[in-house]
């Protein structure tokens, strides 16, 4: 029982549609039997989060301004991967791109859906070890400030407060469970 769907689609219309989202509005009948409307955003690319980690135990955050926060937002470098690239591409990529760093190990650790009772978002977070240092190559959209620093620290701006994004969050927090229970 629990697995199947109350709910009852009748009519949907897009609402929006750009480049990296689609607004769909939802004529329903919802599980208690009346009639009512559902928004949902559908995201055009998978998030993707990479938190590098040294062997020191040092680890690389971005800052930048948020539109949809008005806030400045401490974060794991992140980006969008489009649904034709390999996951493990788009983190490559994005670590490049953010931080000017690139890495020799990879492992995935986390998939989680950012938003689920509006949005479709699947996240998908990786930690990268054996670090090279280069250069980052930011978009033109992206105003970004990188800041190495102790993973202890990091852990330090959750539990504060000061690190609210979820991807980084769940990023942070699974990481610290790796390290206690010797995985890392």
């Amino acid at each position: 029982m629990e697995e199947n769907n109350p709910w009852k689609t009748l009519e949907s219309e897009v609402k929006y549609d750009n480049n990296w989202i689609r607004l769909t509005e939802h004529q329903v009948i919802n599980p208690s039997g009346g009639k009512g409307i559902y928004g949902t955003v559908h995201f055009k690319n998978r998030a993707i989060g990479i938190l590098p980690l040294d062997e020191n135990y040092n680890t690389w955050l971005v800052g930048q301004y948020r539109y949809a926060i008005k806030a400045y937002s401490w974060e794991i470098p992140e980006g969008g991967g489009p649904f034709h690239e390999a996951t493990l591409d788009s983190a490559r990529r994005e670590l490049l791109e953010e931080t000017g760093l690139s890495a020799k190990n990879w492992k995935e650790i986390q998939r989680m859906h950012l938003s689920n009772s509006v949005s479709d978002e699947l996240s998908i977070i990786y930690i990268a070890t054996d670090l090279i240092e280069g250069i980052s190559m930011p978009e033109e959209t992206e105003q970004l400030i990188v800041k190495k620093l102790p993973f202890d620290e990091a852990f330090q701006m959750v539990q504060d407060g000061k690190i609210t994004d979820s991807m980084s969050v769940a990023a942070i927090l699974k990481t610290k469970l790796m390290i206690l229970s010797g995985e890392l």
